[in-house]
């Protein structure tokens, strides 16, 4: 192999690195779910809930900013989850709802519009509730797990995070250079890890 190609099997393989994270299932204090149109996420949240590995799952979300507005499931989820939803938050309830997690063991975050805010939001809606998150899952889109990891760890900076990923478009550690719109999507999820960056400090 050439010192070329070598470095950049390096390159890549540290930018995988850096966005995909995978942890292992741990018992935990509670599940978060960003919002999102995608019901893969909450799906996953709730098979962990009935698997004994959480007692409570917050999801978060009003819309994203940039629409302004939820539009719903995502077209292909769409007949299984029609709503109407007001809010992502309506819509990831619903699907833990219909998955057999009860409404008491579902907490509310409705406000937040990016993934700063999901965490944010969260830390004080568990706040509100009285709860002490020493440890907790996060169920989201695999490659938002490291934008979700730094966002939720700065915000329970005393909680052990593990995530839980789900796969909703197929995209993987292993296979997202494989096409031009995984390479599309990951490295636009790079971009926004860094520029958002300044909304931590």
């Amino acid at each position: 192999m050439s010192t070329g190609k070598k470095k950049e099997d390096l390159f890549f393989s540290q930018l995988t690195d850096m966005i995909f994270v995978e942890d292992e299932v741990v018992e935990a204090d509670i599940i978060f779910v960003p919002g999102n149109r995608f019901p893969h996420m909450a799906e996953r949240a709730a098979e962990l809930f009935l698997g004994g590995w959480a007692p409570y799952i917050i999801p978060s979300g009003k819309y994203t900013i940039a629409k302004g507005v939820f539009e719903g499931a995502v077209p292909e989820a769409a007949d299984k989850y029609p709503g109407p939803y007001r809010t992502e938050w309506e819509f990831l309830s619903d699907v833990l709802i219909q998955r057999g997690v009860p409404k008491e063991r579902i907490l509310r975050e409705d406000q937040a519009t990016y993934t700063w805010q999901n965490a944010l939001f969260s830390r004080q809606a568990t706040d509100a509730a009285g709860l002490s998150i020493r440890r907790a899952l996060i169920c989201c889109k695999a490659y938002h797990a490291r934008r979700c990891l730094l966002y939720y760890q700065r915000a329970f900076p005393e909680a052990e995070l593990s995530v839980i990923p789900a796969f909703p478009d197929g995209i993987t550690r292993d296979n997202w250079r494989n096409s031009e719109e995984s390479i599309s999507a990951v490295m636009s999820e790079l971009t926004r890890t860094v520029t958002q960056f300044s909304l931590l400090m």
